[in-house]
């Protein structure tokens, strides 16, 4: 089943993925949302984050603190939709152990490089990245206790596949710590169609 959204969402994908892949290797630049980690700090981020490489941290393009929900157990298994530049994936891994996995799923080849280089640094082995679409997880059913989230699904047009998705990778019982954006009032046919508000 497709969405019709009024936009081609192959192109809006193309562009997602160009302004997080500049995010990714030009952080210093300015984008119409906030990033790195001052913004991190203001939005109250746990002590972990301190430990995240700066490249990482430099990267942050999350719109709140998915951590505000509560703080991930030693041990549990933890989905990052949408991880970016990783450093949600970075402070997960750090909560949840070693006992505990973390796999960071984005499908901006730049930010899983990046996500990748940043673990290295950090030297935490609990953590992977995936590139991949949060509507089509390449998970089995049933995968993760915990998927968090942060400025990303409000990216997606098909919210139900992605919602559907998330469903069906976690263990019954599991929980969302979702941050994302939302609106008041529907968003126009003619807003729809503006690829700018979709990407920014």
């Amino acid at each position: 089943m497709s969405v019709d959204v009024g936009v081609d969402i192959g192109l809006l994908k193309s562009e997602i993925k160009k302004t997080y892949a500049s995010v990714s290797q030009e952080p210093e630049k300015d984008f119409v949302f906030p990033t790195g980690r001052a913004w991190a700090v203001d939005l109250g981020y746990p002590e972990e984050l301190s430990q995240v490489p700066d490249p990482v941290a430099e990267s942050f393009a999350g719109v709140a603190n998915p951590f505000s929900l509560g703080r991930l157990g030693a041990g549990e298994r933890v989905l990052d939709l949408g991880s970016g530049a990783g450093m949600d994936s970075l402070v997960a891994a750090l909560q949840v152990g070693p006992e505990g996995s973390v796999t960071g799923i984005d499908m901006t080849p730049e930010m899983i490089e990046k996500a990748q280089a940043g673990a290295r640094e950090l030297g935490v082995g609990n953590v992977i990245f995936v590139e991949g679409e949060a509507e089509q997880l390449p998970f089995k059913d049933a995968s993760f206790d915990v998927v968090i989230s942060n400025g990303v699904i409000d990216l997606i047009p098909d919210k139900d596949a992605v919602f559907g998705e998330i469903y069906r990778v976690l263990e019954p019982g599991g929980r969302i710590q979702v941050a994302d954006v939302t609106i008041q009032q529907p968003v126009s046919e003619e807003g729809r169609r503006k690829i700018d508000l979709w990407t920014g």
